[in-house]
């Protein structure tokens, strides 16, 4: 059960005590991974395939969510810097106005994330503030739960991407892919079949052999068998069958950081180009929970991820090759962090983040309704956008989805982020 006033401690190393804050699923994504495993799920290697026996259409757009777990501090990445309590509420941790990127006489980027500059001054990055969950959460698990679910007071497990391609042609598990990890998040949970794998090469037949003698047998044994398994069998040779032209298309993931996101973004590049049908992969980046020790605009734990964020959205967007028109990528944060920083020089959890949208049909610059803020210990930065909403102009924008199938009860309202 959900518990929004659950209380945080901290770790010696600024980690939060609710352990599972630095886990890249949400409980809701084991337990559901596990049913699965249980009926029509399929271990591939490295990989795991849930059962269909359809294969995917080419895709005409293609969705990339990338979710910073841990909570990001929205207010460093993007930085009011107008507002005359962001200096005052962060004596330490400030970002100086001078040395900020892509200023507008308000906002500024963090100076670490000059990899991305270039993609914004073509107008192929956006980021809208004061996003986040309709109702605060402050609990790692339960927010990455409601915030993957975007079904507030549903009781099904079915996650928002899972509902998306279930609405789009095909029924191939190739169409909702989780890359970078073997377990499926709890955004791509649900009846509609879905794939994860941490790299490309991950999905093979264990013992193959060159002759395809090994497969053949097998394709043989369960082609005919009528179970749950045999089911999730022919699936698997299937997605393998099908997956051939991604690992055919070129590794380009020595251009990329060698974190976990920039090589799990190299992965979401290799698959988008051998367009195999994938309609939406997720992506996670890590280590946003910073309670102590965030460091300032010349290093430290902040300057380090969001450099490493910078750089590893830059290379996936050069990446895409004649694909780049059909791809958008959004991130995505459980909340964000609180407007006055700690006396452990780190923020506490908060309230309101940002979300940044890149590529294709992006509107570029800063969007969003600006709250102000509040110079008090446990002030927070107010949500005026539900990030529904964003997700909302995006899959509707790009994928010319039904927003009501998607986001239940939503009231859609444009931001303006999408062309």
């Amino acid at each position: 059960m959900s518990n929004h006033t659950r209380t945080n401690t901290t770790r010696a190393d600024g980690h939060c005590c609710e352990e599972y804050a630095a886990m890249a699923v949400s409980r809701r994504g084991l337990l559901g991974g596990a049913a699965a495993l249980a009926g029509a799920t399929t271990m591939v290697g490295g990989a795991v395939v849930t059962a269909s026996p359809a294969r995917a259409v080419s895709a005409s757009s293609v969705l990339v969510v990338l979710s910073l777990r841990g909570a990001a501090d929205g207010l460093s990445l993007v930085v009011p810097y107008g507002d005359p309590v962001y200096e005052a509420a962060r004596p330490r941790t400030k970002i100086p106005a001078g040395a900020l990127l892509a200023t507008d006489g308000f906002f500024g980027l963090h100076p670490a994330m000059a990899d991305l500059l270039p993609k914004w001054q073509e107008g192929k990055v956006a980021a809208v503030h004061a996003t986040g969950l309709p109702v605060a959460n402050r609990s790692h698990f339960a927010a990455m739960e409601e915030m993957e679910d975007a079904d507030p007071g549903s009781r099904e497990r079915v996650g928002w991407l899972n509902r998306l391609v279930s609405g789009t042609p095909g029924s191939s598990p190739l169409q909702g892919f989780s890359a970078g990890t073997s377990t499926i998040p709890t955004s791509l949970v649900g009846p509609a079949p879905t794939m994860s794998a941490g790299r490309v090469d991950d999905v093979e037949l264990p013992g193959s052999d060159d002759d395809g003698r090994r497969q053949k047998s097998l394709r043989i044994m369960w082609g005919r068998e009528k179970t749950t398994l045999g089911r999730g069998m022919r699936s698997t040779f299937e997605a393998i069958s099908a997956f051939g032209p991604a690992q055919a298309a070129a590794d380009n993931r020595s251009a990329y950081p060698g974190s976990g996101v920039g090589q799990a973004l190299a992965t979401a590049a290799q698959i988008i180009r051998g367009d195999v049908g994938v309609e939406v992969i997720t992506v996670d980046q890590g280590d946003w929970d910073m309670h102590t020790d965030m460091g300032g605009p010349d290093g430290g734990w902040m300057h380090d991820n969001a450099r490493d964020l910078a750089q590893a959205i830059a290379a996936f967007l050069g990446d895409l090759g004649t694909q780049e028109s059909k791809v958008t990528l959004v991130t995505l944060s459980e909340f964000g962090r609180r407007v006055v920083e700690n006396d452990s020089g780190g923020t506490d959890h908060g309230y309101g983040n940002v979300m940044f949208v890149a590529g294709a049909g992006v509107r570029g610059g800063y969007h969003g309704r600006w709250p102000g803020l509040v110079n008090s210990y446990d002030a927070d930065l107010t949500v005026t956008t539900d990030y529904r909403q964003v997700l909302a102009d995006i899959v509707s924008r790009r994928f010319n989805a039904s927003v009501a199938k998607v986001f239940p009860g939503l009231k859609w309202q444009s931001t303006g982020v999408m062309l």
